[in-house]
């Protein structure tokens, strides 16, 4: 039996998740495994993953085969440089203390560089959110300098109408005086 490393899908459409399994290769994608060895959910920035390492290394060393994208989260995570680094103690390279000292360091690289893309994600999301105020401020100076000019314009517009009134009730006053005074 062939036995496979891959992802069993999960999630509802559009928001899918996964479980990394090993299975049968003859079985279906989301149909029986063998066992479970964690899960990939991509719809985090950074992607996240929750895998039992000891598992997914000894799946290995028994032969089983995992997928592409399998291996590229194992190669992220340290699995694959884990098999690699013990098949250098079981060839004799170097002693498993050495193996141990160059995959915790392999780790803490790996962490700062996480770190890192983490904090420049923060950084850039708080500029944005920055970026938007000040656009949201702008637009609401510009809507609120719109609105006092109307306001203004509607002000004199009632006081030209007020002044035209009382230029036409002094107007109609005046010939109302002139006329007994003429008399």
């Amino acid at each position: 039996m062939a036995t496979k490393l891959r992802l069993q899908r999960h999630g509802r459409k559009g928001y899918a998740f996964y479980y990394i399994v090993a299975a049968d290769s003859r079985a279906p994608r989301d149909g029986k495994f063998i066992e479970r060895l964690g899960s990939f959910n991509p719809n985090t920035n950074p992607a996240t993953v929750d895998l039992n390492f000891e598992r997914a290394l000894y799946w290995l060393g028994v032969g089983a085969q995992p997928t592409d994208t399998v291996r590229n989260i194992f190669s992220r995570e340290g699995v694959m440089l884990r098999k690699h680094l013990m098949g250098g103690v079981a060839k004799g390279a170097f002693d498993e203390a050495e193996a141990e000292k160059r995959f915790e360091a392999w780790k803490k690289n790996k962490q700062a560089a996480l770190n890192a893309t983490a904090s420049k994600l923060r950084e850039a999301e708080q500029i944005k959110a920055k970026q938007r105020k000040e656009a949201e401020e702008a637009v609401h100076k510009a809507k609120a300098e719109a609105l006092a000019k109307k306001i203004a314009e509607k002000k004199a517009a009632e006081e030209a109408a007020a002044a035209e009134a009382a230029a036409a009730e002094a107007a109609a006053e005046a010939p109302a005086a002139e006329a007994p005074a003429a008399e």
